[in-house]
């Protein structure tokens, strides 16, 4: 990454590929369905685990992540077509399930544990994410360029905030119908996305020809 070849294009894009890889969509469901039954409070202690688990995270994998690539020696070509295959069966398991969204609302009866896994990683902090993350800490040469992911990440993260708040206060008036008709149609979209990450990573390690999108 050059900072000198930096534009708005490039921060957009960056900001777009986040808003997927760490942004509401994914994990809005899966968390509404976990907090149905949980107070206001409750709630709200959900929400902020959730999002400290995803951006503590998040936050590694900038400062560390060419160092973690380097230490179990794979490339950004490899974890691309990974997280491609992560993100097809998330996203498989979002048009195909019955509406649970892969939640198990039991799991030791604690649903601040859900806060962390599933909600946090991977709904939230998603394999895209990742992916986006490690990638640009690959690529990363001076603290300027870290500072160029971390500020629409920054932004990413109040997104996140904003959204599940408003999704506490509104989730009463939430028709379940539509909103898991629109988990359908986004898993479909997901799918598409996973399928592109994987040839870009194939692509990548010289597997087979850049592919144009």
């Amino acid at each position: 990454m050059d900072t000198a070849t930096i534009d708005t294009a490039t921060v957009v894009d960056l900001f777009l590929l986040l808003l997927i890889g760490i942004g509401p969509k994914i994990a809005l469901l899966p968390y509404l369905e976990a907090t149905a039954g949980l107070d206001a409070g409750d709630k709200r202690r959900i929400v902020r685990t959730m999002l400290t688990t995803a951006s503590v995270v998040a936050l590694i994998l900038v400062v560390f992540g060419e160092l973690l690539r380097r230490l179990l020696h794979f490339s950004t070509g490899a974890l691309a077509i990974a997280g491609g295959i992560l993100l097809l069966i998330i996203a498989v398991t979002m048009v195909l399930g019955h509406g649970d969204a892969g939640v198990d609302h039991d799991a030791d009866g604690d649903p601040h544990r859900l806060a962390m896994f599933p909600l946090a990683i991977p709904y939230l902090l998603n394999p895209v994410g990742i992916v986006v993350l490690v990638t640009a800490s690959a690529e990363a040469r001076t603290p300027a360029d870290l500072a160029i992911v971390l500020v629409p990440l920054a932004a990413v993260l109040v997104l996140d905030t904003v959204v599940l708040a408003a999704a506490n206060r509104v989730s009463s008036h939430l028709d379940p119908a539509r909103m898991l008709v629109t988990e359908k149609v986004f898993g479909v979209l997901l799918a598409a996305l996973a399928v592109q990450l994987a040839l870009n990573g194939l692509a990548d390690i010289g597997l087979i020809h850049a592919v144009e999108h």
